[in-house]
């Protein structure tokens, strides 16, 4: 790099980045209620199998709809006003899902959540990404993947203190959404708009202010610079026809493919469906409720730990031990479930699997899909990437209570462990590291000249 970056407003960068990263919290609620909700679901709404699937995966329909909208929004009217949208969408439809009188307005309800996660989900990174110097820039994203892991933890732990409260509690699960969404609405109001738009969108002076308050005078304008530089020549409205150019392509199909992966690896149907597999084994509701809180302290511990390393070890070493370490821990968790293996052995390796995924790909594949693409796509080229990521969610978990009536809860660990080795492969093959790199010399490794 041509400049220092060690004089910049850390509290400041931060602040801001928390503030943004409440969009995740909306994520990991409403990714972690329906695993406590789900016991008291199939009997208010008479679930099968194909119900129970499309029910909890009607979230990422929603989600990719969401992505849809939120990068067209981010790219014509900024960031802010897209963050704003999905913090009262969310707030609306967990009032909506609390008050449904019938499976299909619940479902509904759910589709309409997933909007605002959707939108959260894509803008929240992004937001961070394009406000925080290189040398943090991981560990900043990584804050949104802290937030999806503590609403995770405290659902889970929500829902397992309120669940003797009678058949109707499940209301009182979604309903508490209004809350999170609320807090969100109000911290929006005191974010700045994201430096990089407000260039791209000509508003050099505002770009200036906003890169003041981040950092020294020569960190804004060798930033401007920058900016200036990736801009040249792109001035032209993105498109989702620019996005699949030969020039990008690169980074899209890196982008994307590991958005799929990160989904396919099968890690949610642990988060998703905690008390399907523990009732395999024989644990009782309250068994299954315990495991959710556990999965979420273990999910905590290792994101914490993927923070303090994925600015030092970097992405690319994070990506391969995740990978290949869920697949060996697949392997024998499939094994112990088809031979009915206790309680107490299943939450070893669930719990295994859950911390390695929790220091590799659940962090590190939001940081890359915010920092890979260049500046004058990249709200539209990561709503594909995270369009991708949420249609892969969706498949995943309408599959997988399919899969186990017809294989057993323990043949989709199988196959998930074959997309792992996949994934390692691909990742050794196609994934650069990125750690301390600004996001314009990152154009020059991930796009084609």
């Amino acid at each position: 790099m041509s400049y220092s970056e060690s004089r910049f407003n850390s509290t400041y960068v931060v602040g801001i980045s928390f503030i943004s990263a409440l969009g995740g919290y909306l994520f990991g609620f409403d990714f972690a209620v329906i695993s406590g909700a789900l016991p008291f679901l199939r009997k208010a709404f008479a679930l099968d199998v194909w119900w129970e699937g499309f029910l909890t995966g009607s979230l990422a329909l929603g989600c990719i709809v969401g992505c849809l909208l939120a990068g067209k929004l981010a790219d014509r009217y900024g960031r802010r006003p897209g963050l704003m949208l999905a913090a009262a969408v969310f707030a609306v439809s967990s009032v909506g899902m609390a008050l449904s009188w019938s499976l299909s307005v619940f479902v509904v309800m759910r589709f309409a959540a997933g909007i605002g996660v959707g939108m959260a989900s894509m803008l929240s990174p992004l937001y961070i990404a394009e406000v925080s110097p290189a040398s943090v820039r991981g560990r900043n994203v990584a804050i949104n993947q802290l937030t999806i892991v503590i609403g995770i933890l405290v659902t889970n732990l929500v829902n397992y203190i309120i669940a003797g409260n009678g058949p109707e509690v499940w209301r009182w699960m979604f309903g508490m959404g209004v809350i999170p969404s609320g807090l969100f609405l109000l911290g929006i109001v005191w974010l700045p708009e994201s430096p990089r738009w407000l260039a791209k969108a000509g508003k050099e002076e505002k770009a200036v202010a906003v890169l003041k308050k981040i950092g020294s005078e020569s960190y804004v304008s060798a930033t401007m610079s920058d900016i200036g530089s990736s801009l040249n020549g792109n001035a032209v409205q993105p498109s989702y026809r620019a996005v699949f150019s030969k020039a990008v392509r690169p980074a899209v199909i890196v982008g994307v493919t590991l958005a799929v992966f990160q989904q396919l690896c099968g890690i949610n149907v642990v988060f998703n469906y905690t008390s399907t597999i523990f009732e395999s084994v024989g644990a009782s509701l309250d068994r299954q409720l315990f495991e959710t809180v556990s999965i979420g302290l273990v999910n905590l511990l290792f994101t914490l730990l993927a923070m303090w390393q994925v600015d030092k070890l970097g992405r690319r070493p994070l990506m391969l031990i995740g990978s290949l370490g869920l697949s060996i821990i697949y392997l024998l968790l499939a094994y112990f479930l088809q031979n009915h293996a206790g309680p107490g052995l299943v939450s070893v390796l669930v719990l295994l699997a859950i911390g390695m995924y929790a220091t590799s790909l659940a962090p590190v594949t939001w940081v890359l899909i915010s920092e890979i693409f260049p500046n004058h796509i990249r709200g539209v080229a990561s709503s594909v990437a995270i369009v991708s990521l949420w249609g892969a969610y969706f498949i995943l978990v309408f599959t997988f209570p399919i899969l186990a009536q017809k294989l057993g809860t323990y043949g989709p660990f199988y196959l998930y462990a074959v997309i792992c080795f996949l994934g390692f492969l691909f990742i050794r093959l196609r994934v650069k590291e990125t750690k301390g790199q600004t996001l314009e010399e990152l154009e020059n490794n991930f796009v084609s000249h």
